[in-house]
């Protein structure tokens, strides 16, 4: 052991001579009261002081930084986590109110989801997740809690293509509730319009827009909107009637395909109708 710890002073001689110096030193100049030893000891101890309150900061800026990244990493998390949650609350509405629609109706229903919304200004076709599999077929209409939103026009086995309100080949025959008028319900690019009606015709701004008992496609009186605008030609002999839809197209995910078809030659005659 004695060899060891000689082995070491003679190789760290010269630093442990230096080290117990400068311990020497500071221990005396800590002690001594003279003016000019006072006035080193002060200097010396301001400028450790200065130089350990420099590096305590740079090390607190770089751990803030590491912090501050945690904390917007940890802010990104739960702002998708709220966004999810926001998003599962307002389909849960909407599922409770499809329930609600799917109590109250008389026609047997098949529920189905949006997958895919294929929109352009004067053709809106949905993609839905019901097939020739859930009994599905070309000319069932499909609606959701609000009212209309389309018909089927082609099935395959597992999905559906929906021709939406919202597409200008689709023409529908409705009807004015209050006051039993009829017309054709099409989409002009830009909102949807039931075209020259007679001006003298009971219709107000307000009413509201059903399915026609004429269509054997569509069942009768399912809600379609309400009328927004009233424009009159030059002439003042007809009117087109603006109407707003009931359904949301751009925020529905959910809806139901109505099995609806009386018969299935007069059907497949009315939509090859309303396809032209």
């Amino acid at each position: 052991m004695q060899k060891i710890f000689r082995r070491f002073f003679l190789e760290y001689k010269e630093y442990i001579v230096v080290t117990l110096l400068l311990v020497i030193s500071i221990s005396l100049i800590s002690q001594n009261e003279n003016t000019q030893i006072k006035k080193v000891r002060t200097l010396a101890f301001g400028g450790f002081a200065l130089v350990h309150s420099i590096s305590s900061g740079i090390r607190d800026v770089f751990a803030n930084k590491d912090e501050i990244e945690e904390l917007k990493k940890l802010n990104a998390e739960l702002m998708l986590k709220v966004n999810l949650l926001r998003e599962y609350g307002l389909e849960n509405r909407e599922l409770k109110e499809l329930l609600n629609f799917r109590d109250t109706t008389n026609y047997e229903l098949v529920p189905g989801k949006i997958i895919s919304k294929l929109v352009s200004k004067t053709h809106g076709n949905f993609i839905v997740n019901i097939g020739i599999s859930d009994s599905v077929k070309t000319g069932m209409p499909i609606v959701n809690s609000d009212g209309l939103v389309g018909i089927i026009t082609d099935a395959s086995e597992n999905f559906s293509v929906v021709r939406t309100l919202g597409n200008s080949v689709l023409n529908l025959a409705v009807t004015n509730q209050r006051s039993n008028v009829n017309g054709i319900l099409s989409w002009n690019g830009n909102a949807l319009i039931i075209k020259n009606i007679p001006s003298n015709f009971d219709n107000e701004i307000g009413d509201r827009i059903v399915t026609s008992e004429f269509s054997t496609i569509l069942p009768p009186s399912i809600p379609v909107g309400v009328i927004s605008e009233k424009e009159t030609n030059i002439a003042g002999v007809l009117t087109n009637l603006v109407v707003q839809p009931f359904t949301d197209f751009t925020a529905m995910k959910n809806i139901f395909a109505v099995k609806f078809i009386e018969s299935e030659q007069i059907n497949e005659l009315e939509l090859n109708l309303l396809k032209k």
